[in-house]
């Protein structure tokens, strides 16, 4: 290598390493996101993702989140004190439980659960659901969650036939499943996530269901899906506002 070319690759390097640092500073991996098992290419994704949605900041600045899970649960998220409110659609059952200590009341055919072991059994069940559902929602924002490690598959096309990268997801010691395996289909051009699979255990090599990530809408300042094919979810909204007396039973 001459002189010559070693001195203008050089400056290259520079402007590489430099974006890659600013990318990655401006999303930030939630502590214990397993950064040293990932790939690179898979963390670069990720990032054009969060971009793509609306921006770190963006997410971090939305305070409240709500919508209808399949018409079966109707879920209010105050991301900033982490309270949850969920109301069964199919049941007079409602539930408000702070996620960050699982605290909280439940009220059932209009009378407040009052019984500990009955109480936990409920906010437990609660807890679980916000996880599932909230993931279905806003698990493109969560790919450098702490737990998670990320692979890069390669080029894959979707079930539509559009031309993606995919990644990997599973999972270490976090949430309630994490046995889990997610793949992810995130379009070349949109760098929106538009496709997963989910493996009920990271051992399977066919996913137990594939679903579209589409009709993508902007909320607040950020992007949010509600068409999962067959499944729908709907009523979505975001509020920089809490609603009066939203999380009082």
């Amino acid at each position: 290598m001459t002189m010559k070319i070693f001195c203008y690759l050089i400056p290259v390097l520079i402007m590489l390493t430099l974006a890659c640092e600013t990318r990655q500073s401006a999303n930030p991996a939630a502590p214990g996101f397993m950064e040293a098992e990932s790939d690179e290419r898979a963390i670069e994704i990720a990032d054009e993702v969060m971009e793509a949605m609306g921006g770190r900041k963006a997410w971090e600045k939305t305070r409240c989140i709500e919508w209808n899970f399949f018409g079966s649960r109707e879920l209010v998220w105050d991301k900033k004190s982490g309270l949850v409110r969920i109301n069964y659609l199919n049941e007079d059952q409602q539930t408000v439980i702070n996620i960050h200590n699982k605290e909280g009341e439940v009220r059932i055919d209009g009378e407040l659960v009052t019984h500990p072991d009955s109480l936990s059994k409920y906010l437990e069940r609660a807890y679980r659901a916000w996880i599932n559902d909230s993931y279905w929602l806003v698990m493109p924002f969560k790919l450098k969650d702490s737990g998670v490690t990320l692979k890069y598959l390669g080029e894959d096309a979707t079930l539509n036939g559009d031309p993606a990268y995919k990644l990997q997801l599973t999972f270490e010691n976090v949430g309630v499943t994490p046995q889990n395996k997610y793949h992810i289909w995130v379009d070349k051009e949109s760098h929106l996530v538009t496709q997963w699979a989910f493996f009920r255990e990271s051992t399977l090599e066919e996913p137990n269901f594939t679903t579209p990530w589409a009709d993508y809408t902007k909320y607040g300042e950020i992007l949010l899906s509600g068409n999962r094919g067959d499944r729908q979810l709907t009523g979505i909204a975001v509020h920089q506002k809490i609603p009066e007396g939203m999380f009082t039973l």
